[in-house]
């Protein structure tokens, strides 16, 4: 079950609170017993330990050798100057 964060804009208190997803939200707050909570979206933390699936399964899969360009292949390669010869009769 997930922790929702809740806060009461009438005494800014913070609370947690474990529901279920299919819970309705709180409105009565705890402290002031005013309708007066909210619910803070907040991030979700998880922490992967172990062996994985990126060290399994990821972590070499699908990245080619590449290797660096040398002076020959710069030699090799065209440019287009945008020049062009024309003549006229």
């Amino acid at each position: 079950m997930p922790i929702y964060e809740y806060q009461c804009t009438n005494c800014n208190q913070n609370f947690d609170l474990l529901q279920k997803i299919s819970d309705e939200p709180i409105k009565e707050c705890p402290q002031c017993h005013q309708q007066s909570m909210q619910k803070l979206v907040s991030a979700a933390g998880f922490q992967l330990k172990g062996t994985g699936w990126y060290a399994t399964d990821f972590k070499n899969k699908g990245k080619p050798v590449t290797e660096t360009a040398s002076s020959d292949d710069q030699g090799t390669k065209k440019s287009d100057t945008g020049t062009s010869s024309t003549s006229s009769d």
